[in-house]
């Protein structure tokens, strides 16, 4: 859900309202803003847990949703564009993922819609703001333009919430990009990051690994087989796409029993249990403890479930991926060794038993885990890392002049973008697709266009 605010906020967005353009740096600040999006659930879980740690380094934290300070409220239509061109399109949002990657980012009508954004991001932040930190490349983008053009004079970073990493996600002004691991960080450095460093994920401490009595207790609370191999299969927080298929392919494989979380999508849900997909849930306010009873999990896009998967000790496959970030995030997760990537679907019954009881499933658990092993807080991870670049401040960046188009014209101009933009910039959602045609071109691995960012090396085979 959007962030609407607490008093504090409400008392922030006045106060803001009063202050002169544009927002100094400060020496005494102890405040930290951070921008994400209300689109799926990754970006504003990752900016939560943030939140959370840098309020344990003893920082003030302001949050807001991007899609809040479009005019006219064309969040809403951002957001609703790009879940039905997920459903309807999917060969559409992948068409135009790739020409995006190529061109290096956003064309003209998506800058404009981000432009419009500029004068109440700035509006919204909190006197004392010293540092300002984005989980959605929108946001990023707009932060970097008020940085580059000096309207903004305090540290901006990006912590980029997806393996893979798309070219929106590198914006122009952004002076640290904060990555879970190596390969999005190089990633990042490739598509023109000045400081991409390496700081380990962000995941809430929840997700941790189970004792067998935890596993047990939460087996008989879910109502799920005592000894059987379970596959958790995460659909995301609205729960479209090929689900009953994967579900259906799991539960006829024989590798495990499936246990399929639908996220909001309470009509598949109904669907699958009438398939006889006993183990189907809708929304769980409990993963932590779901993904404790499970043996290994099945996704589809790469974002926030995988990494909450790594932390609770699941090895991770992913399989018949979503278009755009799904794929990039999947060749991105195998080529860091964290997650198998199954892409031929006479592979998943044995790929899922060596996952579950053989030596990959060992070295899958062993990689995520080392994941986190450098990012123990408070020393590490990316909180520190926010908290140092905040204390310490950066270099003032020189002042860049630009022409500021009209009000009416930009408004105008964002309606026009809101569509191009729904299908541009949503990474790192927990999401999947339908249709029969994509789907088994995804499967094998021979979509329309390649699924590897343009600037990351094609793997040489698949898992087998």
């Amino acid at each position: 859900m959007p962030y609407l605010g607490s008093s504090v906020h409400l008392r922030a967005m006045a106060a803001a309202a009063l202050r002169p353009d544009p927002v100094p740096a400060a020496a005494e600040a102890e405040r930290v803003a951070i921008v994400s999006a209300s689109i799926g659930a990754g970006h504003d879980g990752a900016a939560a847990e943030l939140a959370r740690r840098l309020t344990e380094h003893g920082l003030v934290v302001d949050r807001f949703d991007l899609l809040d300070l479009l005019p006219a409220h064309l969040g809403r239509l951002v957001r609703d564009g790009y879940h039905r061109m997920l459903v309807r399109a999917p060969w559409a949002y992948q068409r135009i993922y790739r020409s995006t990657e190529h061109a290096g980012g956003g064309g003209p009508l998506a800058r404009a819609l981000l432009r419009s954004a500029e004068e109440q991001m700035l509006r919204v932040l909190p006197p004392g703001t010293g540092a300002v930190v984005s989980t959605y490349p929108g946001a990023s983008r707009v932060l970097g333009n008020l940085r580059l053009r000096g309207r903004l004079t305090v540290p901006v970073l990006t912590y980029l919430t997806d393996f893979s990493v798309h070219p929106l996600w590198v914006a122009d002004g952004v002076d640290v990009h904060l990555a879970a691991h190596a390969v999005p960080a190089s990633q990042a450095r490739a598509a023109g990051a000045r400081d991409a460093r390496v700081c380990g994920p962000v995941v809430d401490p929840r997700f941790r690994p189970g004792t067998a009595r935890e596993r047990a207790t939460a087996r008989a609370r879910f109502g799920l087989p005592k000894d059987a191999p379970l596959a958790l299969l995460v659909a995301g927080s609205w729960g479209v796409g090929p689900v009953r298929q994967v579900a259906l392919e799991l539960r006829d494989c024989g590798a495990a029993v499936p246990v399929v979380v639908c996220g909001r999508n309470e009509a598949l849900a109904e669907q699958l249990r009438a398939d006889g997909v006993e183990h189907t849930y809708g929304w769980v306010d409990d993963m932590p403890a779901l993904m404790r009873t499970a043996d290994v999990l099945v996704q589809n896009a790469g974002g926030l479930s995988s990494l909450e998967a790594f932390a609770t000790g699941l090895p991770v496959a992913s399989y018949r991926c979503i278009p755009g970030h799904g794929l990039t995030n999947a060749a991105a997760l195998e080529e860091a060794g964290a997650a198998v990537w199954i892409r031929d679907p006479a592979q998943l019954k044995a790929v899922l038993g060596d996952l579950i009881d053989g030596p990959l499933g060992l070295r899958q658990r062993a990689a995520g885990s080392a994941l986190f092993a450098a990012s123990a807080e408070p020393g590490g991870g990316p909180a520190a890392e926010i908290a140092r670049v905040h204390r310490a401040g950066l270099p003032p960046r020189p002042s860049v002049r630009r022409a500021r188009p009209a009000a009416r014209l930009l408004v105008a101009t964002a309606a026009v973008a809101c569509g191009v933009w729904a299908c541009a910039v949503g990474t790192g959602i927990a999401t999947e697709y339908d249709g029969p045609g994509v789907i088994h071109a995804i499967g094998h691995g021979l979509d329309l266009d390649d699924p590897r960012p343009v600037h990351a090396p094609r793997p040489a085979g698949h898992h087998s």
